[in-house]
This record gives structure tokens, sequence and C-alpha cells, in this order.
């Protein structure tokens, strides 16, 4: 039996994305073990993983944050006598664990970011883009490189767990008419469709009387928004701030679909089997991050030669007017809410 290292510290939603890849090897080589390294507010996500599948946490915002702190976890990592390091990040942190595991002459496989095509997919026009090899591919390469064999059969974290339906109950009540969620917010502005417009498609949707709308986002800020329009529009209920990210798993896991930005909810979406309508704005599908197994019809963006001019949204409109997010009309969502749902 192997023991396995696999690194992949962060982001929220890069991370989630590892989870149809791991369980899916795990599977396919049940006499090897797994054992994923990353951040520990992110463990929770791995659940009803396969029983060779084990986590580690690390902190890098405390504990490990200094070179010295993170160094000295490295070195506990070894006792572990882990077989291979698979790095699916191949980033700083991560690199100071291959390096010290190749001291002691163990084998380090790494992600291929195509850190080159990204640049020419974002770079200014005049440009011609075209797909990138998704992210969940490059996952996949790495684990094929390290030899191991595996198809992708990963369905959803509740596949064979199923839901706490209780839980859903207290959460949300009984499910009458159809479910929508709305996450309308991401980590930056590049990718964050102008919420006075979200508004508005939250406004149309609520005046469906069979339709119930989940409302999700972060603290703070994104909270107070959220429950603005939780109080002027009936039929809507703010998540934000009420429960883990288990629970909320759960209740995505129940909704018809979810309209989400590129961010961490689309990704976990794609893990609770649920079909999501993503918005997209400086970033692009093309850049290898879409949603695990989501259909690209169901993707909202307009067409502008200067897309995408970010991998991650955080880099200033060089135009000054956000066009790729201004551009979309709220019908245009609200459209391919229904069109969707009437296809149930």
């Amino acid at each position: 039996m192997s023991k396995i290292l696999v690194i992949r510290l962060s982001a929220i939603g890069d991370v989630a994305m590892t989870i149809p890849v791991v369980y899916a090897v795990a599977e396919a080589n049940p006499g090897d073990s797994f054992t994923v390294l990353t951040q520990t507010f992110l463990m929770p996500l791995f659940m009803n993983r396969p029983l060779n599948v084990n986590m580690m946490g690390v902190n890098t915002k405390n504990t490990e944050k200094s070179f010295l702190g993170f160094l000295r976890y490295t070195f506990i990592l070894r006792k572990y006598k882990f077989d291979k390091v698979l790095d699916l990040h191949c980033v700083i942190r991560s690199r100071i664990v291959d390096f010290i595991f190749r001291l002691s002459g163990k084998p380090v496989f790494k992600i291929d970011k195509g850190r080159k095509e990204r640049k020419f997919l974002t770079r200014r026009p005049p440009k011609e883009i075209y797909p990138l090899r998704p992210v969940t591919a490059r996952y996949a390469d790495v684990f094929h490189s390290a030899g191991f064999d595996f198809g992708e059969t990963f369905v959803s974290l509740y596949d064979k767990n199923p839901v706490d339906e209780m839980a859903i109950k207290v959460m949300a009540g009984d499910k009458k008419g159809r479910w929508v969620g709305i996450a309308p917010f991401a980590g930056h502005k590049g990718k964050i469709y102008p919420p006075e417009k979200m508004e508005k498609v939250v406004k149309a949707l609520s005046e469906q009387t069979d339709m119930k709308i989940f409302l999700f986002g972060g603290p703070n800020e994104e909270k107070n928004v959220i429950d603005s329009w939780k109080e002027k529009y009936q039929n809507t209920v703010s998540m934000a701030g009420r429960y883990l990210l288990d629970m909320e798993l759960a209740l995505i896991s129940r909704l018809d679909i979810l309209v989400s930005m590129d961010s961490a909810n689309m990704h976990f979406a794609s893990l609770a089997g649920t079909k999501v309508i993503s918005v997209w704005g400086a970033t692009h599908p093309y850049a290898g991050f879409y949603g695990y197994h989501q259909r690209e019809d169901l993707i909202v963006q307009v067409d502008l030669p200067c897309r995408p001019c970010s991998i991650y949204g955080n880099k200033p409109c060089y135009r000054g007017d956000w066009a790729c997010l201004n551009e979309i009309r709220p019908a245009q969502i609200v459209n391919k809410v229904m069109d969707y749902l009437n296809e149930l």
C-alpha cells in the first residue's frame, strides 16, 4: 500500500475542484492511502469521503504563516512517511514541501498550471481565445503521472450518503414548488454582477408564486445587502451567515437551480450535484475553472474582444466601464432560470 500526500492549500473554489478527482482516484485504488493537505477551515468540504482519504489541516494565516512556522510543519509531515507527493498547487509553500520530500528521496509530481497559455488568453486585444485544459483535468494529469488509473466516476458528495432530510426541513421547511438559489458575490470585483442589477433578478423571480428564493453570501456587507433584499421581496430567504458550510451544501443539493458568479458557490453546487446558471464578467469559462460537469448552455456572458482580461477577476477594468458585467441584462438571467425550470 502506498501513502500519498496531496497538496492544495487554497483557494476555496480550487480546493473544491480537487474533490471529484481525489474521490475518484481513491475509489479506484482502494489499496492506497491518500492524505489531502489543505487549510484547516476547508477540511469540512471533504465530507462523505472514501475510507482511504484522510485530511491534514494547515493554518497559513496563523501558526504556519511565517516561513519558519511552515518549515517546522513540513518537517512534521516527514514523520508520516509518505511514499509520493502530488502537488496540485505549485506555489511557494507547496514547493517547500516538495523540496523537503525530494531530499528524502521521495518522488514529487506537480501540476502544470499552463501559465503561458493563461497569459495569452488574458492579453489585450486583438486576440483569438480558445478553451484551455480544465483545472480538474490538470489535477487528474498529476495523478496519472504518478501511476494511478481511474475514470470520472464522481457524481456528488451525496451520491452514496443521502442528505439528512430533517436537517433540510429545519433550515428551509417543506419543499413546495421550485427552489432557486442566488449567490450574487465573489472574491473580486471583476466577477460580481452589479448588485443593483442582481436585485432586479431577485425581484422578478420572487414574483413567481411557486418559487422560493434562497440568497447565499458571506458576513458583513454581503449579508447586509442580502438581508435588505429579503426584507423587500416575498418568497425570499437569507442564508447569509446562518449555517455552517456542510449545512449550506446540503441545502444547495436540494435546489432546482443555483444562480452564481464565477465563484466558490458554483463549485459547491457542482459537488452537490446541482446545476448552475453562472454569470461571467472579466473571467471566462475558457480559462478552465468552469464547474465540474456543468452545462455550457447555462453560462451567461457577453462576447467582448477584451474578454477575458483576468484569470481571477482581480484586475481593474482598463476600459473603465466594466462592460463585461454591465451589458448583461437582468432579463437574460431571469429567462435562463425560467427556461431551465421549464425543462424539469
